[in-house]
């Protein structure tokens, strides 16, 4: 069974950083595309950041040049590092995964996940 655990989440001051963690089990990250979701108390979850199974990264234009995400094999782990955090990025943060080998066509849609941890708390205060 395919469960991702997300961690590293807190309370952080506007203009402060935050490294967020995505472990795996059941699936293999290096084969697989990962995402980072995010979503704020009455609003949809958005996309944020992805990266393929092929290396290539993938963000939102409002979190380009602070976030910045990476893989690590070894430990089967997604990390999205945050930094010059804002109010606006308040929100529950979620780590999604596909199936092996997808295309990259979908890695910025919710619907183009099959797999999704259960959040992970970030605030920032003003």
């Amino acid at each position: 069974q395919v469960q991702l655990v997300e961690s590293g989440g807190g309370l952080v001051q506007a203009g402060g950083s935050l490294r967020l963690s995505c472990a795996a089990s059941g699936l293999t990250f290096s084969v697989s595309n990962v995402g980072w979701f995010r979503q704020a108390p009455g609003k949809e979850r958005e996309f944020v950041a992805a990266i393929t199974w092929s290396d290539i990264s993938h963000y939102v234009d409002s979190v380009k040049g602070r976030f910045t995400i990476s893989r690590d094999n070894a430990k089967n782990t997604v990390y999205l590092q945050m930094n010059s955090l804002k109010p606006e990025d308040t929100a529950v943060y979620y780590c999604a995964a596909d199936a092996s080998w997808r295309s990259s066509a979908r890695v910025r849609v919710v619907g183009g996940y099959d797999y999704w941890g259960q959040g992970t708390q970030v605030t920032v205060s003003s």
